[in-house]
């Protein structure tokens, strides 16, 4: 119980700090608040349409990489939506990542009893995961040629970047080729690793590679223009540079999620890139505001659509076991049945 208690009450000590903190040196409220009432709310439709088709082309990205990494039959381009937008929903409204697993789990159901499924699956989130590293590259490349880069945030780009590619590094080295791996005789960890790796397996189909690239870089594209789209529904007529360095900035602040959306932390990092274009900290503190409700209002609707669809509810998202748990337990189980039935002496 205590194990419980005692991170809740420090989290509601920190958020309550930060929040008073927040009130008394931060923007003035009513002028956020005046902010909304000149709101164009077409705009923000259209953002919230362009935001529906980068989930849907990230989720076409992912469905490529799982087709590389299992063999027929696959999931359905339902079944990979499906569970794409469930886990969006679970990393909007729980704390750390547990939408990557979440996703995972709502998709290895869609296979039975398959052996080695849940720790392939974890591979190819990972390996989408590294695949953003391509249009991350191609958005700072841009920012920094375009946009109008504040000299505090610099450091941070190169940290991001520097991390992006170590992982694609680890991604490639652990890539295994689909079917060239002999499970048998394996203990049930080291059997794991084995299907976690063969996940990766796209690292070494270059087709594959490039179409779920394309998916990704479709799908950046596609949020570029609704980060674009809603600054003109708040009022921010700056050009599409200082709309790629919010999207950029904003990425960065959400990389760690300390606590469910970084919310404060997202409004600040969209807010003080735009100080460098004029745009008043009211505005841009409305703004990230709004910004950040298009996006969980786009994740976490789409995501309660598919996860009453799946006939799951939040309280089974909260009891999804930790990354590799229910894998692990499986290939126990199968390893010792394994052992029960071999012959004395048989090799």
């Amino acid at each position: 119980m205590k194990r419980r208690v005692l991170p809740i009450v420090v989290a509601v000590a920190f958020l309550a700090g930060a929040g008073v903190l927040i009130w008394l040196h931060g923007p003035n409220w009513s002028l956020v608040a005046s902010a909304f009432d000149s709101v164009v709310w077409w705009w923000i439709v259209v953002a919230l349409a362009l935001n529906l088709l980068s989930i849907i082309a990230r989720a076409l990205a992912w469905k490529t990489v799982i087709d590389q990494a299992l063999d027929p039959p696959r999931a359905g381009y339902r079944a990979v939506i499906s569970a794409f937008s469930v886990g969006l929903f679970g990393n909007a409204v729980l704390p750390g990542r547990i939408g990557e697993v979440a996703r995972v789990a709502v998709l290895t159901r869609r296979f039975g009893k398959r052996k080695g499924v849940w720790a392939t699956l974890l591979g190819t989130v990972f390996a989408h995961r590294v695949f953003d590293l391509f249009p991350v590259l191609a958005l700072i490349a841009f920012v920094f040629a375009t946009a109008k880069l504040p000299s505090w945030a610099g450091l941070t780009v190169v940290l991001f970047v520097i991390v992006g590619v170590a992982l694609l590094a680890i991604a490639v080295l652990s890539a295994r080729r689909r079917g060239h791996s002999a499970l048998d005789g394996l203990g049930p960890v080291r059997r794991l690793m084995v299907m976690a790796r063969q996940g990766l397996s796209v690292m070494h189909e270059p087709l594959a590679a490039a179409i779920a690239i394309a998916f990704q870089f479709t799908g950046w594209a596609l949020q570029l223009l609704a980060v674009y789209t809603a600054m003109r529904g708040f009022g921010i007529h700056s050009p599409l540079p200082a709309a790629a360095l919010v999207l950029l900035l904003m990425n960065v602040a959400i990389l760690f999620p300390l606590w469910p959306g970084n919310v404060g932390l997202y409004q600040a990092a969209v807010a003080a890139p735009l100080l460098s274009y004029g745009v008043a900290t009211t505005r841009g503190v409305a703004f990230g505001i709004g910004l950040q409700a298009i996006e969980s209002s786009v994740g976490i609707g789409i995501g309660m659509v598919f996860l009453a669809r799946e006939g799951l509810t939040y309280a089974t998202l909260r009891e999804i076991p930790e990354p590799g748990e229910a894998g692990l337990e499986d290939e126990r189980k199968r390893h010792r049945l394994r052992v029960k039935t071999r012959r004395p002496g048989s090799e």
